[in-house]
């Protein structure tokens, strides 16, 4: 009798609008599988008709245009390894405890996404002189608890970052047409920046005079110090330096010897230069091995540290990861009342026996 088959979960978070956790904790391939990828959704899943192969290019433009989902497949494309987080990842280890998903780490997935560059669509349409930003709509829309009326998923882009040649009109993902889930037919796709900018089943892009200010763009995504103000909002954009431990897991019971400890770690300026690992609650830090990353500087990297545990007793780990742009992850993050971007160490405790 052949043994069942074990396999982890999506962990979920809501069902409608669907909310589902990655179980990063089991993974250790460089690409997600699809049907492990975290999902993150403001409103319920849009239809998908006829329209929905269609993307229009207009506004501050010299010649608007729709181009077919057939005209991207046969342009020059691009295949790049990106990692998208959602900007509210471990939300839930904020102290104090702030409204909203409370994730735990494993809001965030990765995988190879085909497309083409946006500039080369630009480049068929031409900007005008007064383009400011690029506004990019999906198909999902639905209601607000905040305010009247409906309202589409809706975010913009400064010119320098549409304008790069890694902001991708994306169609495929690992090599398959994208999951519906995940944004089909097509995916905006934006390197380095939380993934709330990465507008899932993209309609319709708009270049703009002036700064877009939709819901999603200056209520929604923005980090605000203050609990009662508004007061020093600042949007959310490029993804903090960061690590997770992927074993041990928190609250581990281990015999006494030796023990792998093993992660990832990830950034969006630049790239990991170390990750260092504390058995001792930080008091002590050593260097942990840093994997060789894939070619694309869109991608986490693996690490790992081997520690022997020769002593009974509770043991706090933690790890911290260094980018190339010289960001250090933090002991604590920086707390804002809508609880994005946390980055503090990742820690485990453990007890040895």
């Amino acid at each position: 009798m052949d043994l069942p088959v074990i396999k982890p979960s999506l962990i979920t978070r809501r069902l409608v609008p669907e909310i589902q956790e990655h179980p990063i904790h089991f993974f250790s391939a460089p690409i997600t599988p699809e049907s492990y990828f975290y999902l993150r959704n403001h409103f319920p899943y849009p239809r998908i008709s006829e329209q929905s192969f269609v993307l229009s290019i207009g506004g501050e433009v010299q010649r608007p245009r729709t181009f077919q989902f057939q005209d991207l497949l046969r342009m020059p494309y691009k295949e790049l390894t990106v990692l998208l987080e959602c900007a509210g990842n471990n939300r839930g280890l904020f102290r104090p405890k702030v409204f909203g998903e409370q994730w735990e780490g494993g809001a965030v997935s990765q995988g190879v996404w085909r497309g083409v560059a946006l500039r080369d669509l630009l480049q068929w349409t031409g900007l005008q002189a007064a383009a400011k930003e690029i506004v990019f709509e999906g198909h999902d829309y639905g209601k607000r608890p905040d305010l009247e009326g409906k309202f589409v998923y809706a975010r913009s882009l400064p010119l320098e970052k549409a304008m790069h040649p890694d902001t991708l009109i994306a169609y495929a993902l690992n090599g398959n047409p994208i999951p519906i889930k995940q944004g089909y037919p097509f995916r905006l796709i934006v390197p380095q920046w939380y993934a709330m900018a990465s507008v899932k089943w993209l309609r319709s892009i708009t270049v703009i005079p002036a700064h877009f200010s939709g819901p999603f763009q200056d209520i929604d995504y923005m980090y605000y110090p203050e609990k009662d103000s508004d007061a020093g909002k600042t949007p959310v954009t490029t993804i903090h330096v960061n690590s997770i431990i992927q074993q041990p897991l928190d609250r581990s019971m281990l015999e006494k010897g030796m023990h792998h400890i093993y992660g990832l770690a990830w950034t969006g300026a630049g790239c990991i230069n170390k990750v260092e690992i504390s058995v001792d609650g930080g008091e002590n830090w050593n260097p942990a091995v840093v994997q060789p990353g894939l070619e694309d500087a869109y991608s986490w990297l693996h690490w790992n540290y081997t520690w022997f545990a020769n002593k009974k007793g509770e043991y706090t780990i933690m790890s911290r990861a260094t980018d190339s742009s010289g960001f250090v992850q933090p002991a604590k993050a920086r707390w804002n009342r809508k609880g994005y971007g946390y980055n503090a160490y990742s820690t485990v405790h453990v007890k040895v026996e």
